[in-house]
């Protein structure tokens, strides 16, 4: 398993230092065109991954398959492998939507440049992989030893989804961030951006710019994130590199995606309702995961990922229609008093 694990740490060193070393030769706006060709990229190199999973946990290469699965008791096979890592990965993909909004919160409070985000989601998405790596290790043997922490789990992520829908609507304010006031108390900050540059010289000592604290933050919010998307994979298996890699999958993509949704992110606005009932649709299947079983056998987890699907899928036509609704009653009112939609009325 740990040589597993340490072949694709390198496919994923490997994919970044392309990534880096292509996108980041100059600064430059990401255009909708070019993120949906990455972001489309990212999504096939995922998908193309589950040929590696099936063959290894069927043919048990590297000693794949040879090992009970905490969550459900059961070895895993070429197929049932493959089912966990696809649900594993589309739920992660899903619960980082709402990272998606926390970013453009992020850019929008310190006025990053359009051209320089990228340069700091890129080198953040480092941070990120030891840290989820961390948090998974830990996660995985607290399963492992002690399997009633999963009960926690899915107790935290029952607590997690209610709390979203009750502050559905309201967006953080950055600036009341206990990161953001103990960096400026701390850290020697500078307003000013210096190129792409994360830290910079100003009267004779050396300073972060707004890229730098854009980065800690963006950093931070994917450790709270995480909290909630890690123990919901262990909905799914406990298995460390299905684990890992669906959810390190989900996260290189998360970027482009970004970029793909950025203009779009304020008409998705029943989106934080999906992923509140799904964080809680998860936190069930983790506490009632016997009975699931006993009644779906080995559907259960495909249930899981079709019930995602089915959640995503309608929080985006939720959101398509009350937004297309919304627009035209405002094009009707603004057609009636004879002013733009936005124009300011005394």
């Amino acid at each position: 398993m740990i040589w597993t694990l340490i072949g694709f740490l390198l496919l994923v060193l490997l994919l970044l230092a392309l990534d880096l070393g292509w996108l980041n030769k100059r600064a430059h706006v990401i255009s909708f065109r070019e993120a949906l060709t990455w972001s489309g990229a990212w999504v096939g190199i995922a998908l193309g991954f589950t040929v590696l999973v099936y063959g290894g946990y069927e043919y048990h290469w590297f000693g794949l398959g040879t090992t009970i699965d905490a969550v459900d008791g059961r070895m895993n096979n070429g197929v049932s492998a493959t089912a966990k890592y696809l649900t594993g990965y589309v739920l992660e993909k899903a619960l980082s939507i709402d990272n998606l909004f926390v970013m453009a919160v992020i850019f929008r409070f310190l006025a990053i440049p359009a051209e320089l985000q990228h340069r700091v989601l890129s080198w953040g998405i480092l941070g990120a992989l030891v840290m989820r790596g961390a948090i998974i290790a830990i996660g995985v043997g607290l399963v492992t030893h002690y399997h009633w922490v999963l009960y926690i789990f899915g107790a935290f992520l029952l607590y997690t989804g209610v709390r979203m829908l009750v502050t559905h609507g309201q967006e953080p304010d950055p600036s009341k961030s206990l990161v953001v006031q103990v960096a400026r108390r701390v850290l020697p900050l500078t307003q000013n951006f210096h190129g792409k540059h994360f830290v910079a010289r100003e009267a004779g000592k050396l300073v972060l710019t707004p890229l730098a604290l854009a980065m800690i933050l963006i950093e931070g919010a994917d450790v709270v994130f995480a909290t909630d998307s890690i123990p919901a994979v262990f909905a799914v298996t406990a298995d460390p590199l299905l684990v890992f890699t669906s959810n390190i999958f989900a996260i290189l993509g998360l970027r482009m995606m970004y970029f793909a949704l950025a203009g779009l992110l304020d008409r998705f606005e029943y989106l934080k309702v999906s992923l509140a009932l799904i964080l809680m649709l998860v936190g069930v299947k983790i506490i009632a995961g016997h009975w699931i079983r006993a009644a779906m056998g080995e559907y259960a987890t495909l249930f899981l990922l079709g019930a995602v699907a089915v959640m995503i899928a309608g929080g985006i036509i939720a959101s398509l229609v009350v937004t297309r609704r919304r627009e035209k009653a405002e094009a009707a009112s603004s057609s009636e008093t004879g002013l733009p939609s936005d124009a300011v009325r005394f």
